[in-house]
């Protein structure tokens, strides 16, 4: 109760123009309630459309506790909540990574297809996290090497493996999948214009005005939802075929 008193007092505390404690208060309940809608959906569909389901509830679920956290950090600090949100990306963006591999299952999708691509997104975060945490000094270069697991995992499900899966299952697994691709080649091209926004480097004055914050809430808010609801309509559509 008292912890609980305590977050209502850090949330009073928000300024009417604080809009980047705004946008931690709007993700977290938006990923609540996302959260909320695909946990009671789960049992409108077939089994093997089941896990599919939670684990995109999994997502939005992770990220709303842990946007929760954040929010009262800013509210308190008025500080990036660059641990917590580094927290939030290991398990959030594996399991988005965990998805492709999912819904390719039909098309005869190996685990070593996932654990590549987890591999891939954790090289991606963890250098990432270097850069923008540990050794900002030389920001730019964790960047570059995170960049590069970016398009490493971006080629792998436009033209990889997973892109000829996709094509052997056809129909709505491949629009499924088109539209997850799109969410990662450009959703996922907001965080690195945070990146940017908020490291030392020679990219310097590229962004200015633009806060990192605000960018990085922006892009979680729509792809982590956005790729449940990618799913969501999947089983639906694979549900209406049976």
């Amino acid at each position: 109760m008292e912890n609980f008193l305590a977050s209502i007092s850090l949330v009073s505390k928000i300024a009417t123009n604080d809009y980047v404690g705004f946008t931690f208060f709007v993700g977290c309940m938006a990923m609540m309630a996302a959260s909320a809608f695909f946990f009671l959906s789960m049992n409108s569909f077939d089994k093997k459309w089941r896990t599919s389901i939670l684990v995109s509830g999994l997502i939005t679920f992770i990220a709303a506790v842990h946007y929760w956290y954040m929010r009262d950090y800013w509210a308190g600090f008025a500080e990036s909540p660059t641990f917590f949100r580094y927290v939030d990306w290991v398990l959030t963006v594996p399991l988005m990574c965990v998805e492709f591999f999912l819904i390719l299952k039909v098309a005869g999708a190996k685990k070593s297809l996932m654990w590549r691509l987890i591999a891939l997104s954790l090289i991606m975060l963890v250098t990432g996290y270097f850069g923008e945490a540990v050794y900002r000094d030389s920001a730019w270069v964790w960047g570059l090497i995170s960049g590069i697991a970016y398009f490493a995992i971006v080629y792998e499900i436009w033209f990889g493996t997973a892109k000829k899966l996709a094509e052997e299952a056809g129909g709505a697994v491949l629009s499924a999948h088109k539209t997850l691709c799109w969410f990662v080649l450009v959703g996922w091209a907001i965080y690195p214009i945070g990146y940017m926004a908020g490291t030392p480097g020679w990219y310097e004055g590229w962004f200015t005005g633009l806060n990192m914050d605000v960018i990085y809430n922006i892009g979680d808010a729509v792809n982590k939802i956005g790729f449940g609801l990618v799913i969501y309509g999947l089983a639906v559509a694979k549900s209406s075929e049976k």
